[in-house]
């Protein structure tokens, strides 16, 4: 039997934070429907991801990864920068 390799978790969310080094803050969105009332609820969950290079900007979309743990907050690194937010 071979060892089933385990896939880590990919999410898309948008970078809010970038102001520590090697380190953005994304917002994670999810849509949820209430279990009793049926409507759907927007949930969201904030994490930390490792940004090797800062290449990301406040407003970016990016998708992130689950990893190994960098630090005390940091479980996920970044993957992509799928799209740039316009610059002011």
């Amino acid at each position: 039997m071979s060892v089933a390799e385990k896939r880590a978790r990919v999410v898309t969310g948008k970078v809010v934070s970038n102001k520590m080094d090697k380190t953005i803050t994304v917002l994670i969105e999810r849509r949820e429907r209430h279990p009793v009332y049926g409507k759907y609820i927007t949930r969201s969950s904030k994490i930390h991801a490792h940004d090797e290079n800062n290449q990301c900007g406040i407003g970016d979309t990016v998708t992130v990864a689950e990893s190994r743990p960098i630090s005390k907050s940091k479980t996920w690194r970044l993957l992509e920068v799928v799209e740039s937010a316009a610059q002011v």
